[in-house]
């Protein structure tokens, strides 16, 4: 009897505890919560890349959507029916493989308003708009939540996709409202269609570039005294090979943050190879970069 009771109260109490470990973002001001810090490595114990920016303790945006992020909005405490848009860096699955999860779970989230979705797409090529339908459309994979993209849907809003070209190097900003403006240009991930993110909102900018070789330099520009700029922190120093198509060194990811003269530099997407050796690229990055330097964790929440 006294272990059946034992075993009940440590039930009952792991909610609980599992709620104070969350990270809590403060309620004024903007704030970068960053909710997956991994990769697709299956070793990690860490979610998918994914972010969110917190204005005055609401949530506006989301950034991709990798493994285990449906969860992890949830145990941020985030409400759906406030976000303003959600924008993805890049085609692939590690980056919408939770969307259809959150979508679904959004069916009691009392949203009303058009969710608008932003990602790349290439002329004739893979685009957003091809992704989503072959997830969710109505002969996709997950075809029951085919109305979410048709008004009116069930859960009483609907989702807007929409595409920027992710070839050259013209800057994108045709989204903004009261409380921020979006900005995008394409970046080079290897033969994947890419893009960074730029968010002003007010005095504070944050932009995530995500995953890129820096082989088309924009990014030093597009994040010219950023905030924040997080990066994904794939390969190492010695990488060598077709890795070097699609990531940045921490050397480059170093030197474009001084270009840009971004306050401080955020590391995400930190995969197997990467992990533990952080002292080995924290000494490549702080050879050209002298500004604060964050590798990032599950959930942290840091403000701007």
């Amino acid at each position: 009897m006294q272990r059946s009771l034992l075993v009940f109260i440590l039930v009952a109490a792991a909610p609980l505890a599992t709620a104070q470990d969350v990270p809590y973002c403060g309620d004024e001001g903007v704030w970068l919560q960053i909710l997956g810090s991994g990769g697709t490595d299956l070793d990690d114990q860490r979610g998918g890349a994914s972010y969110l920016v917190w204005i005055d303790e609401n949530v506006r945006l989301m950034v991709d959507v990798g493994s285990a992020a449906a969860l992890r909005f949830d145990q941020a405490g985030a409400a759906f029916a406030d976000l303003d848009a959600i924008v993805f860096t890049k085609l692939q699955a590690r980056s919408l493989v939770d969307f259809p999860s959150l979508i679904e779970g959004s069916r009691t989230a009392f949203r009303e308003r058009t969710l608008p979705v932003y990602g790349p797409a290439v002329p004739g090529g893979d685009s957003l708009s091809a992704m989503i339908q072959r997830l969710m459309g109505t002969e996709g994979a997950f075809p029951r939540l085919a109305p979410y993209l048709d008004t009116p849907s069930p859960a009483g809003y609907r989702i807007s996709v929409r595409e920027v070209t992710a070839i050259g190097t013209r800057r994108w900003s045709e989204f903004g409202n009261e409380r921020l403006t979006l900005s995008a240009v394409p970046v080079n991930h290897g033969d994947i269609p890419a893009l960074a993110w730029r968010v002003d909102i007010g005095d504070v900018s944050l932009v995530f570039a995500g995953s890129f070789s820096n082989q088309n330099g924009v990014i030093a520009r597009f994040a010219k005294d950023a905030d924040a700029l997080i990066v994904h922190h794939a390969i190492l120093n010695s990488a060598r090979g077709a890795s070097l198509d699609y990531f940045a060194t921490p050397t480059e990811l170093a030197r474009v943050a001084t270009l840009a003269n971004v306050r401080m530099l955020v590391l995400g997407h930190r995969t197997t190879p990467t992990l533990g050796v952080e002292s080995i690229s924290r000494g490549f990055i702080e050879e050209h970069y002298g500004g604060p330097l964050i590798f990032g964790d599950e959930m942290e929440c840091w403000g701007m």
